[in-house]
């Protein structure tokens, strides 16, 4: 399986730039894992370019109304798509005012990391550390605990 993470922008706060280099790091050691980012503008601008970005990917938008999943359950998720799936994954990050709810409607699946609303830039580095759970879980290496 293949992950392209879209983002608007990159990184600004230093400790999340480290953080995702350190998740992306992980990651790639089971799956290839890119970074790309999206100019930052008006909501439709930039969700128009983080589509673009993803053409031909499965479409995973982060938000705060999607599918809310325990590290197990997103574990199993991402296990079936690894054996049955599109083979090509892309986890898409809005910024600061969230996506445009055409580019919402239009993704393969919405997850929320919580019900509250995130800073994006913490919601990559905490999508990127689920991702990376997840893989541990499946792999059955001693990184998640129950």
């Amino acid at each position: 399986m293949r992950w392209r993470v879209a983002m608007v922008g990159k990184p600004k706060l230093g400790f999340v730039a480290e953080g995702v280099e350190i998740y992306a790091r992980r990651i790639r050691r089971w799956a290839p894992l890119e970074l790309v980012s999206a100019r930052s503008g008006r909501p439709a601008a930039e969700s128009r370019e983080l589509e673009r970005l993803t053409e031909g990917y499965f479409r995973i938008l982060l938000d705060e109304r999607g599918e809310l999943l325990d590290s197990r359950e997103l574990a199993r998720r991402l296990a079936g798509w690894e054996q049955r799936g599109p083979g090509k994954l892309a986890l898409l990050i809005g910024g600061a005012a969230g996506h445009d709810p055409g580019l919402r409607h239009r993704a393969d699946w919405v997850w929320s990391l919580s019900p509250l609303t995130l800073q994006h830039e913490l919601a990559l580095l905490i999508a990127l550390e689920q991702v990376y759970r997840a893989y541990t879980i499946t792999r059955g290496t001693p990184y998640h605990r129950e």
